[in-house]
């Protein structure tokens, strides 16, 4: 039995989804703890290309189970809809292999509301929000005011509920944002459209991963976003309303006793962004297009670029410590060939202070990076699956940046596609 995380390491888009799609050949289960579809993990494999926002990215390989725990802000629309674009690839997807805890709060159609009309009322000093209703969620499932998952099974109940959150809820959008407010027949339209289609996966599954892990097998723990995204130890405001670290992975799975045997971290060779907030180490103009062509760099959920820049230490480094990797999944290495210098943070400067250290949120502002430069290899590696075989300049890059982050580089990525990996 061997537990794993695969966890961001920076601001979320490093690659996590190709590489849990990767691993899940030697996993039984796959677990999504935390977030919701407020971001997107793209996965290249025989079936297609796909971004998964909600779905545990083992759901194509036939025998893993798939399990959305707790801590998900299950948002019952989108789900289904992405269940059904992946169906319809050919990827089967029952209660035998997708499970939906009993536990899961449900994102209710208000939240996307209240998300759009707060960023809309902070106007300039918005936080990038994707407007996904991640924030309210969050928000209401600590004030006590979301509903269960489970709740579906007993309608008369989960009625009774919802018309008092709904007057509750009301108040706000109306009193506050002077919106529209929700009416009982809209509620009621959107749990017979999308709550009865989710009701069949919903089940108590913290017993079944226990039950698994009696059983042992090996269970994958999915994260969402990066660490410096994550809300207590990431650049605050400017965060998910979740834990992204793979501390939290027993708690959000519901499997509270789990240990995590291995934790993986996901790092991108360079760095991108999406959304608002301090980013030390950004590029700009033409080598910042660049960039972001080669990359393909747009988000996954909401088409926008991405902003980027060189890979950046000082963050990384952060990243590995907050998320304890004991190993590093290094992607993208391939979008940098066409580089013949690649620029590389290896420090910041903060009032004429040289650091080496990831400031605090109120001093970060005031960071500026420290960038080297280093040979590029100029050439095609995309084909390359060994790692002698990659050029002396691109071993270089990766040993600099293992020595720079403190922990052992096991995958690069060179490639999109499942078989696009070097394993060291």
């Amino acid at each position: 039995m061997s537990n794993c995380a695969i966890v961001g390491i920076n601001w979320g888009d490093e690659g996590k989804g190709r590489m849990v799609d990767l691993l899940t050949e030697e996993y039984d289960v796959v677990v999504r703890y935390q977030g919701g579809g407020n971001a997107g993990h793209t996965v290249i494999n025989d079936y297609g290309k796909f971004a998964l926002h909600l779905l545990p990215s083992g759901i194509f390989r036939k025998n893993v189970v798939n399990v959305l725990g707790n801590g998900v802000a299950l948002d019952a629309e989108n789900l289904w809809k992405e269940i059904e674009v992946v169906r319809e690839k050919g990827v089967a997807i029952t209660p035998e292999n997708l499970k939906i805890s009993d536990r899961a709060s449900l994102l209710l159609p208000w939240h996307r509301l209240l998300d759009e009309l707060e960023e809309k009322r902070l106007a300039d000093k918005k936080y990038g929000s994707t407007k996904q209703g991640i924030a309210p969620f969050y928000s209401d499932k600590f004030q006590k005011k979301t509903v269960l998952a489970g709740e579906l099974l007993f309608p008369k109940k989960l009625k009774e509920h919802l018309m008092q959150l709904l007057e509750w809820k009301n108040l706000i959008i109306t009193k506050v944002y002077g919106a529209e407010p929700y009416t009982e027949q809209t509620l009621d339209e959107w749990l017979d459209t999308y709550g009865e289609k989710i009701k069949p996966f919903i089940t108590n599954t913290s017993d079944f991963l226990r039950r698994a892990s009696e059983n042992g097998k090996n269970i994958m723990f999915e994260a969402q976003l990066g660490a410096l995204r994550d809300i207590d130890f990431g650049i605050y405001p400017y965060t998910t309303s979740s834990n992204a670290i793979a501390a939290y992975a027993p708690v959000g799975s519901g499997f509270t006793s789990a240990k995590l045997d291995r934790v993986t971290g996901v790092v991108k060779a360079y760095s991108t962004c999406v959304g608002e907030g301090p980013f030390t180490c950004e590029m700009f103009g033409e080598e910042a297009e660049k960039l972001r062509e080669a990359g393909g760099e747009y988000g996954a959920k909401t088409g926008r670029p991405r902003r980027v820049g060189p890979i950046d230490f000082v963050a990384t480094r952060y990243g590995v410590q907050t998320q304890g990797a004991t190993e590093i999944a290094l992607t993208k290495l391939d979008v940098l060939s066409y580089m013949k210098k690649i620029p590389v943070c290896t420090h910041y400067t903060v009032d004429g202070k040289v650091r080496d250290d990831f400031p605090f949120p109120s001093e970060i502002d005031d960071a500026k990076p420290v960038i080297e430069y280093v040979d590029g290899w100029m050439c095609d590696i995309s084909g390359i699956r060994e790692w002698k075989d990659l050029p002396e300049a691109a071993r270089a890059y990766v040993e600099m940046t293992e020595k720079a982050i403190g922990c052992h580089i096991k995958y690069v990525s060179v490639g999109p596609e499942r078989n696009s990996i070097i394993i060291r």
